[in-house]
């Protein structure tokens, strides 16, 4: 399932919490490849606190708390880093990540936490939902076989990778334009995991976001940024980001075509991916902006000129989806809308 489609229901459970209609929800998948990331962001969206697990570091007693004599009878103390309303607000995310990995005596104290949302005299707050994930035991990582009764107690989704929803990831957070022109170019590299033959570094949604780090600190020196690549995402994908960037320097004046200068497009193909990839991060800059529908209809005009239409096609579809609607009102929008059906059914 596509990151984007898993987020909105994650984001349906999160709202039908207090109408008694939310189902804990296990996210599978690969490594890297954005369960947590998305599991955070709903909880960022919507301001609330989220309580991260990690069953795997934990013993039964961390989960259902040490018991202390009261008298004649045994209380059992409540770990603190459960959800509590005063502490932690009446909402929130109660996220137990890399449940797959939990030893069975760990979870098989959850059971009752993620099905009747209790631990003996604990009880989960009414506004809280209750997320977990891990990854496959195909995936080369510490796993179990999750026992049928926890299984029993979630809704199963698989996290697939989707390269134009990282794409709209990548442009929120600000991931450097030459990275993700060069995924658009060479969409292959955005996760390749083979846990047959046992890489070290491997590319994945999460290692490019940590290419983004090596190129901001490696930008003025590329042979440090080449290495620093191969150790994130292993010497093949490495080598070809570095190329990339390095066929940066030959890319025209972006400034002339957001001021709707004529300007000839390169023949070069990975040249076209980095122009898209940049006035994608231009347009959206300029959303906020009092010349946003200059900007945007100057880079539409521009977009009308690919040789490969595909490429115009999807420079406009990131704009449009970070853009939103507000793209269809310019004139500009409907001449290139024109001339692209023109194109493609004449």
């Amino acid at each position: 399932m596509r990151p984007e489609q898993v987020s909105k229901i994650l984001t349906q459970e999160f709202e039908s919490v207090f109408e008694g209609h939310h189902t804990p929800v296990m996210l599978w998948g690969a490594p890297g490849i954005g369960k947590s990331q998305i599991i955070a962001q709903v909880a960022k969206a919507h301001q609330v606190e989220m309580i991260d697990i990690r069953l795997s570091q934990m013993e039964p007693s961390d989960l259902r708390g040490i018991p202390f004599k009261n008298g004649e009878l045994v209380d059992w103390s409540i770990p603190s880093l459960l959800p509590d309303e005063k502490r932690h607000g009446k909402q929130g995310v109660l996220f137990l990540d890399e449940i797959t990995s939990a030893p069975p005596t760990v979870s098989a104290a959850a059971y009752q936490l993620i099905l009747d949302r209790r631990l003996g005299d604990y009880k989960v707050p009414d506004g809280w939902v209750i997320f977990a994930a891990g990854n496959r035991q195909g995936d080369r990582g510490v796993t179990y076989s999750m026992p049928a009764p926890l299984a029993n107690r979630f809704s199963h989704y698989e996290l697939d990778v989707n390269l134009d929803d990282w794409v709209a990831w990548a442009y929120k957070n600000n991931i450097d334009e030459r990275i993700i022109g060069f995924l658009r170019y060479r969409p292959e590299h955005l996760f390749e995991f083979d846990p047959a033959h046992n890489p070290v570094a491997f590319p994945s949604p999460r290692t490019w976001e940590f290419v983004h780090r090596a190129l901001n600190k490696f930008d003025d020196n590329l042979a440090l940024f080449r290495q620093a690549a191969n150790a994130c995402v292993g010497e093949v994908a490495g080598v070809e980001i570095t190329t990339f960037v390095e066929h940066m320097a030959d890319l025209p004046d972006l400034d002339a075509i957001i001021k709707g200068e004529n300007v000839s497009i390169p023949k070069a193909l990975d040249l076209q991916y980095a122009i898209c990839a940049a006035l994608a991060g231009r347009a959206i800059a300029a959303k906020d902006s009092d010349n946003a529908h200059q900007v945007w209809g100057n880079i539409l005009n521009f977009a009308k000129d690919f040789p490969q239409k595909e490429l115009g096609v999807m420079l406009v579809s990131d704009m449009q989806r970070a853009i939103g609607g507000e793209l269809f009102s310019i004139p500009e929008f409907s001449d290139w809308a024109g001339k692209i059906a023109d194109t493609l059914f004449d």
